[in-house]
């Protein structure tokens, strides 16, 4: 058992206590002299970390995805808690237990996939059903659906989040199919089960979460689109024009071309689809900032970037006395501006103070295909026109 986790930090600590290694830079003081920038996690949550002195000894002792222990002191920056790193050393896989340092979904993962294979049995249309028990029913498919992420840091991000995500959907989609008579319920437990299927070749996740070459050359949304072709096959008497509606929803679910989609929606139940994806993601995104905001005081949280916003934390605002929620809002991070590069490393020099820094991208959704990021799906940048198709998409 770990030590410490981060959920546990508390300024003013000295910690012994093992991480896993998110990020690595090596970054320049105004000396010129190198110092280590960290993003270490565990399965409670990620921490900044920095190493001021002895950098030369350690650098090439480890990197990214590695579990490192370390002997730190807990400081605040910025009214956050961040780590003073005095000792790293690499750790062996054989000295850790692997549960310690990923996040995975509170639920357990075969009461959720005897959920979702009901919602499948459920299905009227006998070929959208066994559409979508090929894909269940398929043990290679099935082992990674139950166990990916349903992104690498922005909603859903843990072990199982896909398959939470993707039952939410579902449990959105019969309510939302009841008040609205004229949708096909069939077509969104379609769009629920196959939307974000890609993401399991599109994400590596068996030590950290990052994304295969596969899936940094493709995205999710023609990953997935590969994988129903492939499937249909199998099934040479699906109706053609049900198979394009199926296409459709998959490929027209971020809503707009400019945040990675190739259509957009163009139906009822593409629009509805989108909206509910939309919905579930960002509502997950605001409840795991919330609950994982290491602010020390204040009614507000740090600036969400994947939000482009701040977020207030209700039942402290609620609770505090008139006029005392209000605190200082931390402003988005200055972005850092590259000076060069050495290996498996990034070499970064500080940015002055003054220095306004476009917004932060988030890193969730790869440029690929389709274009663009996923904070840009969020939220697009303000007076940013929205671009028109372009030849190469029709």
């Amino acid at each position: 058992m770990k030590a410490s986790f981060v959920n546990q930090l508390e300024p003013g600590q000295t910690i012994t206590s093992s991480f896993l290694v998110h990020t690595k830079e090596v970054r320049e003081k105004k000396t010129g002299e190198p110092y280590l920038s960290l993003l270490l996690s565990d399965k409670t949550g990620r921490i900044d970390a920095k190493m001021w002195d002895g950098v030369a000894e350690v650098l090439d002792s480890f990197d990214r995805d590695d579990f490192v222990k370390i002997k730190a002191i807990v400081q605040l920056h910025q009214n956050r808690p961040q780590l003073t790193i005095h000792k790293v050393r690499q750790m062996e896989d054989a000295e850790v237990d692997f549960t310690d340092y990923f996040p995975c979904s509170p639920r357990d993962s075969d009461e959720m996939w005897i959920e979702l294979k009901a919602f499948v049995a459920a299905v009227r249309s006998p070929e959208i059903r066994a559409l979508l028990e090929e894909f269940l029913n398929d043990p290679e498919i099935a082992a990674r659906y139950r166990r990916a992420p349903a992104a690498k840091t922005i909603h859903h991000a843990y072990l199982g989040g896909l398959l939470e995500h993707v039952l939410s959907l579902c449990n959105l989609s019969r309510s939302v199919a009841q008040h609205y008579a004229h949708v096909d319920l069939d077509l969104l437990i379609a769009g629920c089960v196959l939307h974000d299927i890609g993401k399991i070749h599109e994400l590596t996740f068996e030590r950290g979460f990052s994304y295969t070459a596969e899936g940094q050359l493709l995205g999710h949304i023609p990953i997935a689109f590969r994988m129903i072709a492939d499937k249909l096959r199998g099934l040479p008497d699906f109706p053609p024009r049900l198979r394009t509606l199926i296409e459709h929803i998959v490929l027209s679910h971020h809503g707009q071309l400019e945040f990675g989609s190739p259509r957009v929606p163009q139906f009822a139940e593409a629009m509805l689809f989108h909206y509910l994806d939309d919905l579930d993601s960002k509502m997950e995104c605001i409840r795991a900032s919330i609950e994982q905001d290491r602010q020390s005081t204040g009614a507000f949280t740090s600036f969400i970037p994947s939000l482009d916003r701040p977020l207030l934390k209700k039942d402290i605002f609620l609770a505090s006395p008139a006029g005392a929620a209000s605190a200082a809002i931390v402003s988005p991070p200055a972005a850092p501006v590259v000076a060069a590069v050495v290996p498996a490393v990034t070499v970064v020099t500080e940015p002055t103070p003054a220095t306004r820094p476009a917004r932060p991208a988030a890193p969730d959704r790869p440029t690929g295909i389709f274009g663009a990021k996923l904070t840009e799906a969020l939220h697009p940048l303000p007076g940013k026109p929205i671009p028109s198709p372009v030849k190469n998409h029709e």
